[in-house]
This record gives C-alpha cells, structure tokens and sequence, in this order.
C-alpha cells in the first residue's frame, strides 16, 4: 500500500484521537462516581430494611398492647361483677366464700397482666426510638445517594461532551485517509488496541518493542510512501525524523 507521508503522519492524529475515546470507553466502565451509587444503593437498602424490620416489631407490639389491654378489661369487669353481688348482700355463705376466692385470684391476674402490659409498653417505647433512629438513617442515605447520583450524571454528561468532540474530530480525520488505509488501521485497532503508532528510536511506539538491524534496514530502504508495519504487533508505523533510520 502506497500512500503520501503527510496523509500516513496524519495517523498519529487518529490514533490519539481513538486512544482518547478508549480512554472515555473505560472510565464509564469504572466510573468511581457509579461505583459510589451502586454502594450507596446496597447502603440505602440496608437501612430501609432495618427500618422495615423495626416498622413489623412495633406493629406486633401495637397488637399485643391491644391483646393485654383486652384482657385487663375483661378481668376488671368480672371484678366488678363479683363485687356488685358481694355489696348486695344476696349470696349466701357458700356463694360469698367462692366470690371472695375468686376476687383474689382476678386480681392477682390482673397485676400480672398490668405487668405483662407495662413490660410491652416499654419495649414499644425503645422500638419507637429505635424507628426514629432507623428513618433518619434512611433519609441521611436517600440524601447521600441523591448527591452521589448527580455527582456521576455530571461525570457522565463531560464524559458525553469529551466523546461527542472526539467523534467530531474523528470523523473530520477519517474523511482524509484513502479508503484502504482507513480499512487496514480499523481492523488493526480492533484486532490490537492500536491501529497505528511513531516508530521513534528503532521502537515501536504501540507494542513498545525495539525493532532488530534487520527490520530496521528493510523499513530504512522503503520508499516515503510505503506504508510499513510493526513486525512483532501489527501496527502501522509512520516515520518521523525521530524514528532513527
């Protein structure tokens, strides 16, 4: 393939050009800014689970507060009734005997349920402050997750703008190279990473290998126009005065 230096030299121009957008291609990749959205979505997630966890405990305690203070009811009214017929004087010795009894035993049960009830009120107290202090976690990771998202948006949109530009300058050089130099630097950045490189000091400016006496006397006494290429990795080398032929 023959083609002008100065078109082969423009090379080097495109093959920045696609370093850059290689570049942009992998900083989406691992975008620290995303990384720090995804960790902040598995933080948020933990604290709305905690949040949900405590929400269910004080529902169950709501429930047994009302259980309890069911119960209470229910023991106090048969208290009330034991003594309305105690005060009415019209059962008799036998009747008044099991009404005592039985007086004692509700009113034993009750402390032990008014006990039962303040215990469970308590722990509803602490589940209370526990939410309190679940939900403010929360929010303090919605807030966080919301900058950090806007953080990688603004990240996202200059990386848009850098590769929106390079594809602008990408397409004004393209529109230079013949259409088989065009073709044979493509395949070789896909195929390689680099289509094209500056043999500089008998080295190989994409694979970084310094080219033997041979190699170098072969490129040396081909023409200006030749386009020539790295025998170790494919690349097309453009010569500069700084190739050392």
């Amino acid at each position: 393939m023959n083609v002008e230096p100065s078109i082969q030299a423009k090379l080097l121009d495109l093959a920045a050009v696609d370093a850059e957008l290689t570049r942009i291609e992998h900083r989406r990749k691992v975008l620290p800014e995303q990384q720090e959205v995804a960790r902040l979505e598995g933080e948020r997630t933990t604290r709305k689970d905690a949040a949900v966890k405590v929400e269910i405990l004080i529902d169950d305690l709501d429930r047994d507060i009302r259980k309890l203070e069911g119960e209470i009811e229910a023991v106090r009214k048969r208290e009330d009734r034991d003594r309305g017929m105690l005060n009415a004087g019209s059962v008799g010795a036998k009747q008044l005997s099991e009404l005592q009894h039985e007086l004692g035993s509700l009113e034993r049960r009750r402390k032990v349920l008014e006990d039962d009830l303040i215990e469970v009120m308590e722990r509803r107290e602490a589940a209370a402050a526990d939410h309190d202090h679940a939900g403010a976690n929360l929010d303090q990771a919605e807030a966080e997750l919301v900058d950090a998202e806007r953080r990688r948006d603004e990240t996202v949109a200059d990386l848009d703008v850098a590769q929106q530009r390079c594809d602008s300058d990408r397409a004004a050089l393209t529109s230079s190279f013949p259409a088989e130099l065009l073709t044979a630097y493509d395949k070789q950045r896909t195929t390689y990473g680099v289509g094209a490189a500056l043999l500089q000091a008998r080295r190989c400016g994409a694979c970084r290998i310094e080219l033997d006496r041979g190699e170098i006397s072969r490129i040396s006494q081909a023409a200006p126009d030749v386009v020539v290429r790295c025998p170790e990795c494919g690349a097309i080398l453009v010569r500069t005065k700084q190739s050392g032929l």
